[in-house]
Parts: structure tokens; C-alpha cells; sequence
């Protein structure tokens, strides 16, 4: 009886941390938030959910806003729900449904410089990613010092990075197999 019960509890734990895992994405891959990114096909091959982060690397001249689907059609760089500033920044995804993320220079924009996020609900209550060492928006004063940038075409998370996937569950049963042997 103590064997099932072990099975069991190994079964349902690896469905909670298969579903309730949380991602940090770097935006653009190793190109970063630029120009030269082709932001539409990074997107294309990701599923983003609920807690999620996304971690836009970026000159300090330069700065991403955070905008309504009709601002991002006609890039409007003057009316943004946020403003990210300074360099490197995150945001972290805390609703179900598309975000929409701007450069600040209209005509970076217009040249393509712009991302639209679908993002799942999770199933369960989720445990947000540790976000990078960086401060965001107006949060970083003038005297912060810079992070360095670092890009990396692969997401990073301080836990698991998994949303759902089977892997982690075959494993538990195959461990919990042997066990029960």
C-alpha cells in the first residue's frame, strides 16, 4: 500500500511542476531587441504562459513600450501603458492574451521593431521565473549601474522550463516503477 501511495504522489507532483513551471525568455534571441531581429519568426516557435518573463536586452539609447494592439498597428510611440528604459529589462506576464510591445524610435517601429505576445493561461497557479539581475521602467535612476548584456538564443529560468510536457512525468513513473519492483 506505502508503494502505491509513493507512485501516486510521484505521478501528481510531476504534473505540478510540469504545469506550473515559469520560463525567462531572452526577446530576439542572441540579436536582442534590434532592429536587425526578426521578432515575428523568434515568436513563432514559443508558447508563452502565465508567469512567465520576457527579458528585452537593449542600448541604452534606444527603449521598448509596452502598448494597446491599435497602438502597436500604427506604431504609437506617444500613448504606451509602460515605458522600459535605460538597457536591459523584464516583464513579467501575468495575464492570458496578447501583449503588445513597441520600440520607442516610431521609425524603428515602422522597420519592423515591434512584437506581439500570445500567452496561455496556465492550468494551475503558477510560480513566476527569478527575473535577471535588472532594473525596469522608471525603476532605474539615473546613477544604476549597467548590467551587461549577455545574449543567449536560449531561455533561461531558475526553475523548471517545462509547461506541460510528458518528460518529466515518464520519468517519474519509470522511477516509480523501479521502486514498486
Amino acid at each position: 500500500m506505502a508503494k502505491l501511495v509513493l507512485v501516486h504522489g510521484l505521478v501528481i507532483l510531476g504534473f505540478v511542476l510540469t504545469c506550473c513551471a515559469a520560463t525567462t525568455y531572452t526577446v530576439g534571441g542572441t540579436s536582442g531587441w534590434d532592429i536587425s531581429t526578426d521578432l515575428p519568426t523568434w515568436v513563432s516557435d514559443k508558447k508563452f504562459m502565465v508567469g512567465d518573463v520576457l527579458w528585452f536586452q537593449f542600448s541604452s539609447s534606444d527603449s521598448v513600450n509596452q502598448v494597446t494592439k491599435e497602438n502597436f498597428q500604427g506604431c504609437n510611440t506617444t500613448n504606451v501603458m509602460k515605458s522600459y528604459t535605460g538597457g536591459n529589462s523584464t516583464v513579467t506576464l501575468t495575464r492570458p492574451g496578447d501583449w503588445y510591445f513597441v520600440s520607442g524610435n516610431k521609425l524603428y517601429c515602422l522597420g519592423g521593431m515591434k512584437l506581439q505576445v500570445p500567452v496561455e493561461a496556465n492550468r494551475l497557479a503558477y510560480a513566476p521565473a527569478s527575473a535577471p539581475h535588472a532594473s525596469t521602467g522608471s525603476d532605474q535612476g539615473p546613477n544604476s549601474p549597467r548590467q551587461p548584456s549577455s545574449k543567449s538564443n536560449i531561455p533561461t529560468s531558475a526553475g523548471f522550463t517545462i509547461h506541460g510536457g510528458s518528460d518529466n512525468v515518464l520519468v517519474l513513473a519509470i522511477l516509480a516503477a523501479m521502486l514498486w519492483m
